[in-house]
C-alpha cells in the first residue's frame, strides 16, 4: 500500500486561514453556529489518518488554543529551527528539518498509510513537491478581506478532480478534490 498524503482544512470565503495576524476568530465565531455533535466528518477523517504533519506556526497556534486537540495520535512539526515542545506531548509530537519528500519517504518506508499535512505553509511545500493525493476544504460564510492564503504563492496550477461537496444546514460548504496533476 502506498502512502496517502491529505488535506483537511476550513478558509473563509475568500481563501483564508487565519487573519494576517493569526487569528482565528473568524472560525470560532462561525463554529458557535454548528450545532452540538456535529464535526463536519472530521472524527471519521482523523480516524483514518496515521499521523499528522503540520508547520511550526499551526503547532504554536494549536498550543494556544487549550487543551491538545489531537490525543495520542503522532505529530510531527516541520521546521528548520530548534523547537520547544512541552514534556507532556514528548510522548507523540516530534520535531523534523526533513523536506517534505524525505520525510513522506521515511514515513511510507516505515508503514504508514495516511498523513494529514495541515498549516498554509507547510500544505504549499507538500503541493508544490507533489506529494498531496487529495484536499478537502470547509469553507465558511464570511469574507475577512486579508489575511493568510492558503493557496496563495504556489508555483504553478495544480489541476484538481472534484470528488463531492456537502452542504451544511449552518451554512458551511465541504468540498472534497482529488488531485490529478502534480508538480
Amino acid at each position: 500500500m502506498s502512502l496517502i498524503a491529505s488535506v483537511y482544512i476550513a478558509t473563509s470565503l475568500d481563501g483564508f486561514i487565519a487573519r494576517e495576524d493569526g487569528s482565528l476568530d473568524w472560525l470560532d465565531s462561525a463554529n458557535a453556529r454548528v450545532p452540538d455533535g456535529e464535526d463536519c466528518g472530521y472524527i471519521p477523517f482523523m480516524g483514518s489518518v496515521d499521523v499528522l504533519v503540520m508547520g511550526r506556526n499551526s503547532f504554536e497556534k494549536v498550543l494556544t488554543l487549550g487543551p491538545w486537540p489531537y490525543m495520542d495520535k503522532s505529530v510531527i512539526v516541520l521546521s528548520s529551527r530548534p523547537l520547544e515542545i512541552p514534556v507532556d506531548l514528548r510522548k507523540t509530537v516530534k520535531h523534523s528539518s526533513e523536506s517534505p519528500k524525505e520525510l513522506f519517504d521515511r514515513l511510507s518506508q516505515k508503514g504508514f498509510s495516511r498523513l494529514y499535512i495541515d498549516g498554509g505553509i507547510t500544505i504549499r511545500r507538500f503541493l508544490e513537491a507533489g506529494l498531496i493525493n487529495d484536499i478537502t476544504i470547509t469553507v465558511i460564510p464570511i469574507i475577512i478581506g486579508k489575511g493568510l492564503s492558503l493557496f496563495g504563492g504556489l508555483i504553478q496550477d495544480i489541476s484538481l478532480q472534484h470528488i463531492t461537496t456537502k452542504i451544511y444546514d449552518f451554512g458551511f460548504v465541504q468540498s472534497t478534490y482529488e488531485i490529478i496533476t502534480n508538480p
